[in-house]
């Protein structure tokens, strides 16, 4: 990539002014992302240009309908507080036929958004970020309580199927495509001893007890735009799995990343441990905004939904690691079974502490 064709990309999306420069975002894992500067009117304009990787999101025209249709519902539901949406809300520009995307000849498939002013993400969490991640995707879940969820599009199919997801796992297993089996037999062991409470949460919702909402489907921290200055939380970003799911899903997720007193590829699995304070303070967030909007089972469901996610998610490190390592990127060879180990460690500490988690859920619920 170079800078005539940033602009070139850029003014493609109306962008007018003088190119500045542009810097490559590495922060995220899927999509190419990258910062291009103009400078009009006196001042510099930042801007957001991502190029969606069509591997993955394999129907990018229904995900960028997801989310500007997403996007604008908040934007309206933000400005009838009498708050100015502005910094809370995703603005995506449109090309000279009225498109959110531009696709190139050879099939790359471009997108652009204004960039936040004085905004940040972070990677690791304080109680406190957690506090406001909390507030970032429980007032995503309020504008969006009354969206019709129904007109979504599944962006990935069955992607918090968590019966699928073990079911994979059993078939890696049974086929040991890389003859490592042997070697991790405690850790396949283990896992299967914790499908029923894994699965659990996924089939409350298949018998009706939860009802589908609009979910994010990746609720970490760094999916979330925070005041530079205050830290306080601007808005939730990285849409593209934006898709039907369950609320206790979205919460699980968030407290699986962000409540881990270890990193997620911990070596050391005993230094792994829920955080109950971070814990505390996301579900103190996410409640203090939606608790009104959710029904006393999907209130239930949360603790149980972040077992699930952490579960289902090792299950997932364990499942490539078998297979040979071919869906998540890895540093060095048994990368996927370290990742594995310590979704293990904290889900295990997650039971050990369940009736804790559903009293602090109980205390803010209320």
């Amino acid at each position: 990539m170079n800078d005539a064709k940033i602009e070139e990309l850029c003014r493609k999306f109306g962008i007018e002014g003088e190119y500045r420069s542009y810097e490559k975002v590495t922060s995220g894992h899927i999509n190419q992302t990258y910062k291009a500067y103009f400078f009009r009117g006196g001042e510099v304009k930042d801007y957001i240009l991502q190029k969606v990787n069509t591997y993955v999101f394999k129907s990018p025209v229904e995900v960028m309908n997801n989310i500007i249709s997403v996007t604008e519902h908040i934007r309206k539901k933000i400005k009838e507080t009498g708050v100015s949406a502005k910094r809370r809300v995703l603005h995506y520009q449109q090309t000279d036929e009225g498109k959110y995307y531009y696709i190139e000849e050879n099939g790359d498939f471009w997108r652009c958004s204004r960039f936040i002013d004085d905004s940040c993400t972070f990677l690791t969490a304080s109680a406190f970020v957690m506090e406001e991640s909390g507030k970032a995707f429980g007032e995503f879940q309020k504008y969006l309580s009354d969206y019709p969820v129904k007109d979504l599009f599944i962006s990935i199919p069955h992607f918090h199927n968590t019966i699928m997801r073990f079911e994979a796992f059993k078939t890696a297993v049974k086929n040991d495509a890389c003859s490592r089996a042997a070697k991790v037999r405690r850790e396949i062991d283990e896992y299967l001893a914790l499908e029923d409470v894994a699965v659990k949460t996924y089939r409350r919702q298949r018998s009706g007890e939860l009802p589908l909402r609009v979910t994010h489907s990746d609720t970490k921290c760094s999916n979330v735009l925070f005041d530079r200055k205050t830290q306080e939380h601007l808005a939730v970003i990285d849409l593209d799995t934006v898709m039907p799911g369950l609320v206790a899903f979205d919460f699980g997720d968030a407290i699986r990343a962000g409540a881990n007193a270890a990193a997620e590829d911990e070596k050391d699995p005993s230094r792994i441990a829920l955080d109950l304070k971070k814990f505390e303070a996301f579900t103190r967030g996410f409640l203090g905004v939606n608790k009104e909007d959710l029904t006393a089972a999907e209130k239930d469901s949360l603790a149980g939904g972040a077992v699930s996610m952490t579960a289902e998610c090792g299950v997932r490190f364990l499942t490539d690691y078998l297979d040979g390592d071919k869906y998540f990127s890895v540093d060095y060879p048994e990368h996927n079974l370290v990742r594995a180990r310590s979704q293990l460690a904290l889900a295990k500490d997650m039971l050990q502490n369940f009736d804790k988690m559903q009293e602090i859920v109980q205390k803010y619920a209320r």
